[in-house]
């Protein structure tokens, strides 16, 4: 991620040992050209594996899309993307608005789409405005809209539209940057259950419909990450989790991203 730095120990291990197929990165972790060769030394079929990126706003753009796209697709060594977002609704372009630069960026993700060059696309913390320009200016809904999601911050409005377009919601950072991890509460209801409170936010956000993406460096929390499956939350303690929300997002820019 933007800070959370890269070990090729730990991708490798989610590879060969958790089973994990779902790779999510972005030009703008730099790490893409790292993964490559993690993926290489896993030994996994490029077939079997999900690879998500994302378009950084500097590259915004019909024609800068594209180029982007295919250098992403050079750095991680494969000839095509399970999936390209557009990672911010923010264009930052002179003389341009963010309206008409998101739509001509977005005509360029549709050709690459149509190419086949990339099997699906989406975007990144879109808001219901920011979709809603997008279906005015363009042909294609994106298929994906990924945007953070944690008990803290539950844009439940944002989920249910998406949901009503057919847009598949997909949440990150789903341990709060790990503020969840120690709140009293998440700790009381993780010994409930004999799990981690991780494992509980997990659980949480998996049992709300959520595609859920954490993240680590360190190979036994991305195997305590992945050991969801064996429990259910009860329909009380998922009501609970979802009355924590206070709409704190913990993820921004240093521009006003959600102008425009």
């Amino acid at each position: 991620s933007h800070q959370g730095g890269y070990s090729h120990e730990a991708v490798v291990y989610a590879l060969q040992v958790c089973g994990i197929r779902h790779i999510d990165t972005a030009k703008r972790y730099g790490c893409e050209s790292f993964l490559s060769k993690a993926i290489k030394e896993s030994g996994v079929k490029r077939e079997d594996l999900w690879i998500t990126t994302k378009l950084w706003h500097s590259d915004y753009g019909y024609e800068n899309t594209k180029q982007a796209c295919l250098e992403s697709c050079k750095q991680l060594g494969v000839e095509y993307l399970d999936l390209y977002l557009v990672h911010w609704p923010d264009a930052q372009v002179p003389g341009k608005s963010n309206r008409e630069v998101r739509a001509e960026t977005w005509r360029a993700m549709e050709e690459l789409y149509e190419r086949g060059i990339c099997r699906s696309i989406g975007v990144s913390n879109f808001l219901i405005n920011h979709l809603e320009q997008l279906k005015e200016d363009c042909q294609i809904t994106p298929h994906v809209n990924q945007v953070e999601y944690h008990p803290f911050h539950r844009p439940q409005e944002l989920v249910e539209y998406c949901r009503s377009r057919n847009i598949i919601f997909e949440g990150y950072c789903p341990l709060a940057k790990g503020e969840a991890l120690s709140h009293p509460d998440i700790i009381q209801l993780a010994k409930k259950y004999g799990k981690t409170p991780a494992q509980i936010c997990i659980r949480w956000s998996i049992q709300n419909g959520i595609v859920t993406i954490p993240k680590s460096t360190k190979p036994e929390r991305i195997q305590e990450n992945c050991e969801v499956f064996d429990f259910r939350l009860r329909k009380e303690h998922m009501e609970f989790l979802d009355s924590m929300n206070i709409n704190k997002k913990l993820i921004h820019l240093t521009y006003p991203l959600w102008k425009g």
